[in-house]
């Protein structure tokens, strides 16, 4: 087996991705402090066509350099928007057909294998603080709650693995790579 090389890829270019289809997803960042937690969600998003990253509160926004240490361009491809308040994010969200939900532990909370989504419609998912997660505040005006299991002695995934997983997630229910 041979390692494919960059030139065989067949990627993309950014004006290619403007066009694509996009997985029917935003995610918002709530009061994420690490630029390389953002960064490393916008490379994700660019992988899987997400809609959007909304920047909340404290999180940095583009250009800085150390969003784009991880983000390796994907800043400049995937939208965002930054808004100050969460709350007014997940408002405009709602507003606009989305289901918004909150990733994190929280009683009641569906765990993400038994997620039901419907491919007709939009979701936006919520990741929070790397220390104090979703604000309760925030989760208390979210439709739902997904939680990731975790089965060892930690109960907590950094702020990008968690985004990767439940993009992925959405990704494979949302799109025709079902």
């Amino acid at each position: 087996m041979k390692k494919l090389h960059i030139t065989e890829m067949n990627r993309l270019t950014p004006e290619e991705f403007k066009q694509k289809k996009k997985t029917p997803l935003v995610v918002v960042l709530d009061n994420v402090r690490s630029m390389h937690n953002v960064g490393a969600i916008f490379r994700t998003g660019d992988a899987f066509l997400i809609e959007a990253v909304y920047l909340c509160g404290i999180t940095c926004i583009p250009p800085h350099t150390e969003i784009h240490k991880t983000a390796l361009g994907a800043e400049d491809t995937v939208d965002w928007k930054y808004i100050q308040d969460t709350h007014q994010a997940i408002e405009q969200l709602k507003n606009n057909n989305y289901i918004v939900l909150a990733i994190e532990q929280a009683q009641g909370s569906t765990m993400l294998p038994d997620i039901q989504v419907d491919d007709k419609k939009k979701y936006a998912v919520v990741l929070g603080n790397e220390v104090k997660g979703v604000q309760q505040s925030v989760v208390d005006v979210c439709d739902d709650c997904i939680e990731i299991p975790q089965l060892g002695t930690k109960h907590s995934l950094n702020v990008s693995v968690s985004g990767g997983i439940i993009i992925w997630e959405f990704f494979k229910k949302l799109t025709e790579f079902k």
